[in-house]
């Protein structure tokens, strides 16, 4: 008597139905051909020039990114001219932009770079995934954009276009969320030009598909979007519950010396990591001077007297709401080292805002310059 037969298991069911599939790609890569944005890094298969527009376009809109990148390209036109360049000079040109960990880990990335791969990019989201600020969203939009890998991508505006489009519920930061729109972005890139289909999901998240009044009757996919057909547009994805920002506030010592003032160049890591500044100490807002000049003093490494206020500088960031108060301070002896900053050096002013320095740290040179800091 012959064995019974085996049945064969029954083919997985798709996460996404091929019909549907292949119209959805069909319809944004025929919509991207026809509507996208003239972008310079569009214009360009060179993978740094790719790799660095994604870098920076994280957290920053697009206008404001274009001047930074194509300055950026001048100065530092390839990996290795990155690589070699000290760090303080590419935070120079980053100057701005803002999330300046982003400039601290594409120098180390372009170091390693060098180091491992000749100074060239490697191909695949798996190896960029071992580089410095690489993680699964930028690795992908390398891979995909420019040496045509499928690999999967999700931001912001591709999160939205997949919640509408699958129905997929969940606030934003949920796991469960996240995994099923990652899972929805590996099975609908593989196929004809996945670097122009990825390209294709953000740019209709950007314009299109928008957090608010969406314009849904100029998508090309709203048939096939479910939010669409069920009247849930306005309400998927919901919106992000944002954290208040947190008061920060520092004491600022303006110490000027034959013309010129005393900067110092944090420590790489935390706030501001790396750039110039004149030096600060974070404090209350009620420290009273005595207790602030024990706090600058420390940071020197100097003995710091308080002989004046030369205002408050007020400055808002994404998670912090920031206070700068300028103090003008003399002391002995003039330091040239301290423990709690890398570097430090006297210049003029216009030395001072040549060097890779925040805004906000910016915006308090001027206002102490202007407030007669050199004077007297």
């Amino acid at each position: 008597m012959s064995p019974p037969r085996k049945r064969k298991a029954p083919s997985p069911t798709p996460l996404v139905e091929p019909a549907r599939r292949e119209s959805l790609r069909s319809g944004l890569l025929t919509w991207y051909d026809r509507q996208k944005r003239d972008l310079p890094w569009r214009r360009t298969r060179d993978p740094y020039a790719i790799w660095l527009s994604e870098v920076m376009l994280q957290q920053t809109q697009v206008a404001t990114v274009i001047p930074y990148w194509e300055r950026f390209l001048q100065r530092f036109p390839t990996v290795e001219a990155l690589a070699t360049a000290p760090l303080p000079d590419v935070l120079a040109g980053w100057r701005g932009l803002g999330y300046y960990s982003r400039a601290r880990n594409l120098h180390r990335a372009a170091q390693e770079l060098v180091a491992r791969f000749g100074g060239r990019l490697p191909s695949t989201a798996a190896e960029l995934l071992t580089l410095p600020g690489f993680g699964r969203y930028t690795a992908g939009a390398v891979a995909s954009i420019a040496f045509g890998e499928p690999a999967p991508l999700v931001d912001g505006n591709v999160a939205r276009v997949l919640s509408r489009l699958f129905e997929v519920e969940g606030p934003p930061g949920d796991r469960a969320r996240e995994a099923r729109l990652w899972e929805l972005a590996t099975a609908l890139v593989p196929g004809e030009r996945p670097g122009d289909f990825n390209q294709a999901l953000m740019e209709h998240g950007a314009t299109v598909c928008r957090p608010e009044n969406p314009l849904c009757l100029l998508c090309p996919v709203r048939e096939q979007c479910l939010a669409y057909r069920n009247g849930r547009v306005d309400e998927l994805p919901p919106a992000k519950v944002r954290a208040a920002p947190k008061r920060m506030t520092l004491a600022v010592a303006v110490w000027a010396h034959e013309g010129r003032l005393l900067l110092a160049r944090r420590a790489e890591k935390g706030l501001f990591g790396g750039l110039w500044e004149l030096p600060a100490a974070e404090v209350e807002d009620d420290t009273p001077d005595p207790a602030s000049a024990v706090k600058l003093a420390e940071a020197l490494g100097a003995e710091v007297r308080v002989q004046g206020h030369l205002g408050t500088v007020r400055r808002q960031l994404t998670h912090r709401s920031l206070s700068l108060r300028l103090l003008r301070v003399t002391g002995h002896p003039h330091p040239t080292r301290a423990p709690a900053f890398q570097e430090l050096r006297w210049c003029t002013p216009d030395e001072a805002s040549s060097l890779g320095m925040s805004t906000a740290m910016h915006k308090a040179l001027e206002a102490a310059v202007t407030a007669g800091a050199l004077r007297g």
